[in-house]
């Protein structure tokens, strides 16, 4: 089809639509002798009769003219992910000494535990680095479809914390 000539696109389209020559004709005020000389790509027809062409066989110009069909697909919004399989992951790299903690658990543990007034989660509690961290505000973010690296910072005393929902 993508050698195809426009007089033998317009024949196949006729014929597909079962419509002769002379039927074609005379939907479109012409001579079946006009429509023959498309057929044989002797002629070409005038804009306005392409238009009307691209109306009866219900096509783009485009494709009338042998451009490719446009296939235009929309994705639906990908869905959240459960949260109830997900899991927080907290990394901590203490400046003092160089050492590494990593904490990991399952998020919906996390959201049992998270205190509803102060944001605080008793097990991970006795960490400065992560007494101001509003764990209520990160479960919203996951909540809203964030995951990833939801906190970065550094504390006071040059500890880093990372926290991760994957």
């Amino acid at each position: 089809m993508t050698n195809e000539t426009f007089g033998q696109r317009l024949a196949r389209l006729r014929k597909e639509k079962e419509l002769t020559q002379a039927d074609l004709a005379s939907r479109l005020n012409v001579t079946a002798q006009a429509v023959s000389k498309w057929e044989n790509d002797q002629a070409s027809p005038d804009i306005d009769i392409l238009i009307h062409l691209s109306e009866i066989f219900e096509i783009t110009l485009d494709e009338l003219l042998g451009r490719q069909k446009q296939v235009v697909s929309y994705q639906e919004k990908p869905s959240k992910k459960d949260i109830d399989k997900m899991f927080f992951r907290i990394r901590i790299l203490s400046k003092e000494d160089g050492a590494t903690v990593n904490v990991n658990l399952p998020l919906a543990l996390v959201r049992v535990f998270v205190n509803k007034d102060t944001g605080e989660v008793p097990m991970l509690q006795g960490n400065k680095a992560l007494e101001n961290v509003d764990f209520r505000k990160i479960i919203e973010l996951v909540e809203e479809g964030a995951f990833g690296e939801i906190v970065n910072i550094t504390s006071d005393d040059g500890d880093k914390i990372s926290i991760f929902v994957e």
